[in-house]
């Protein structure tokens, strides 16, 4: 469909309406014009024509040519009118132009057979005799009720015609000079009204470029400045819904990115509609390159694309859990939901994405330490249920032997009481790590150091070894001085449990960029590099035999680690097998 502007489609009906009405206004004027000067010939004519009639009349019926025609020539030529007399038998008696014996009958004629009926006869047309338009007016001589002669009167139009040409002439430019007023008005006029429309659609472009806050100018004309307040009032109304849907993205936006769980929406195409930050980061997506694209070609989890086909096939919410595989294996459980539109309409499913992977680590470690603890606890138990039955048993055995056995119960006795005492100690740091501010103050640093010396120097001289202490002067902790004190009492018994008779244990305090350092070190048997990584795991020996043997329950270090979280510091290793070993625990300052 062709478009024309606004200014055409007022401008060419308009003129067309215009050059329609000059055309009708100037026909009917020019045959207005023409029949009135036709009238007035042919009045002029009949005239002319009675007075030809009264001088004929002188004849008194002698109507012979030789008699009528000098009177028609002189008329005639006097008028300036062509007079010619017809008999009724159609006979020319005279002519004041032609000569009457070279002339046709002219009783066929329109106006000379009205004239011989009694009448008035008129008529125009195209004579062949002088190549031109005439008018014609027959008036007859009646006597005794019959015609006997006609007289008829006939003049040339070329005169009318030659008026009428000039005021055709002159119509037509007057037309023109009309049309051309008619067109500069309505351009002007059309402009008038366009140009505010066209200030209307520009402003609406800038609406659609989203400057809404622009305005639309205001024109005089009411209808226009109606639609101009329209067109402002929806910009103002459209700018609003647009911030408020603005605002309610960002909201949902910053709701999904503060998300600890992945959320992905899929389509019923299983295109993705939206992910959230953190199932990005799992997946290794860009969050803006991701919308649109398929759920199997964005995230490579089979498990992930069983619970999107299932959702939209069923329709019904479900949990099931996932493990995404890679260098930071996560255990993920998946709840499924259908996703529906304003209307309840089915649009999609929306897959919520729970990283429990701390969760089944802490249950793994859970079911470890009960294992553990069962196994722990299994051997004094059995020990000391078998040497109580060999006691009891008939006959009893030799006194030294029943000593022996004694001694070995009691021992058990001893290990079975120390572990049960460090898993207590073990709960109850856990428990207090949820209250970081539980008997807290300052702790001199030089003090700790001394009560855990004095606890572990019995042992030492049992070995014939001397524990060395050193410590900065002034050094001050925020913490628990019981619970630091076992923290190093733990670290002196293992440095003099695994160093041999001779050898040295010492500890010293000093201050470091992060806080407090204190480092515990032995010239024992040291730990292998492959173990480093799980000597404070609950229950982890290095070796199993030696550390059973030495009477440990496995639990030492685990506690260390606590005790170091409660206080918010950090406990390290450095060991070299046959040299030793070096435990760092940092405190923060005071």
């Amino acid at each position: 469909m062709t478009r024309r502007s606004f200014t055409l489609q007022i401008l060419w009906p308009f003129l067309t309406l215009l050059l329609i009405a000059l055309g009708v206004n100037t026909w009917g004027a020019l045959r207005f014009m023409q029949d009135f000067d036709v009238d007035q010939s042919m009045d002029s004519l009949e005239i002319q024509a009675r007075l030809v009639v009264h001088a004929l009349e002188s004849l008194k019926g002698d109507y012979r040519p030789e008699q009528v025609d000098p009177i028609c020539k002189a008329l005639g030529q006097t008028t300036g009118t062509r007079i010619t007399a017809i008999l009724p038998s159609g006979a020319v008696a005279g002519d004041s132009s032609e000569s009457v014996g070279a002339m046709d009958k002219h009783g066929d004629r329109q106006e000379v057979r009205q004239a011989l009926e009694g009448q008035v006869g008129r008529a125009t047309r195209f004579s062949h005799t002088l190549h031109e338009d005439l008018v014609y007016v027959a008036v007859p001589i009646v006597d005794s009720g019959k015609t006997v002669l006609v007289v008829r009167a006939s003049k040339s139009l070329a005169a009318v015609q030659q008026t009428m040409r000039r005021a055709l002439t002159l119509t037509l430019l007057l037309g023109l000079a009309i049309a051309i007023g008619a067109v500069a008005a309505g351009g002007a006029l059309a402009r008038r009204i366009s140009s505010p429309l066209q200030s209307m659609r520009r402003g609406a472009e800038r609406f659609a470029n989203g400057e809404l806050e622009s305005r639309v100018p205001i024109p005089g004309s009411v209808e226009l400045a109606d639609l101009a307040n329209a067109l402002n009032q929806m910009a103002a109304q459209l700018r609003e819904r647009i911030q408020i849907v603005s605002r309610q993205r960002n909201e949902l936006d910053a709701i999904l990115s503060s998300m600890a769980e992945g959320v992905i929406a899929i389509g019923q195409d299983e295109r993705i509609l939206t992910v959230n930050r953190t199932a990005c980061r799992w997946f290794g997506l860009d969050e803006d390159s991701a919308r649109g694209r398929y759920l199997h070609e964005a995230v490579r989890n089979p498990g992930i694309h069983q619970c999107a086909a299932r959702m939209l096939s069923e329709a019904l919410p479900f949990e099931e859990e996932c493990l995404l595989a890679g260098p930071g294996e996560r255990h993920i459980r998946v709840s499924a939901s259908p996703l529906g539109d304003e209307l309840g309409n089915k649009i999609g499913a929306l897959l919520v994405l729970n990283d429990f992977t701390q969760l089944h680590r802490l249950e793994q470690a859970r079911s470890e330490f009960v294992a553990n603890v069962s196994h722990e606890i299994r051997t004094p138990v059995t020990s000391i249920k078998g040497y109580a039955e060999t006691l009891l048993a008939e006959p009893p055995p030799e006194p030294e032997v029943q000593r022996r056995f004694l001694e070995i119960m009691m021992r058990q006795a001893d290990r079975l009481a120390a572990l049960v005492d460090d898993i207590l100690a073990l709960a109850g740091l856990e428990g207090a790590e949820t209250d970081r501010d539980a008997a807290m103050g300052p702790v001199d640093v030089t003090a700790i150091l001394d009560a855990a010396k004095q606890a572990c120097q019995p042992m030492a001289l049992a070995k014939g070894m001397t524990i060395a202490l050193s410590a900065d002067a002034g050094l001050t902790v925020r913490g628990n001085a019981m619970l630091l004190e076992q923290a190093l009492a733990n670290l002196l018994d293992n440095a003099v449990k695994y160093t041999e008779a001779g050898g040295e244990v010492g500890i010293e305090a000093r201050r470091a960029p992060a806080g407090i350092a204190i480092r515990v070190r032995d010239t024992g048997m040291g730990i292998p590099a492959e173990h480093l990584g799980r000597v404070f795991e609950r229950f982890y020996r290095a070796d199993r035999a030696r550390s059973r043997s030495m009477g440990g329950t496995g639990l030492g270090l685990a506690i260390v680690k606590h005790i170091a979280a409660l206080h918010q510091g950090q406990i390290s290793v450095e060991s070299t097998p046959g040299q030793g070993s070096v435990f760092s625990l940092v405190l923060p300052s005071a």
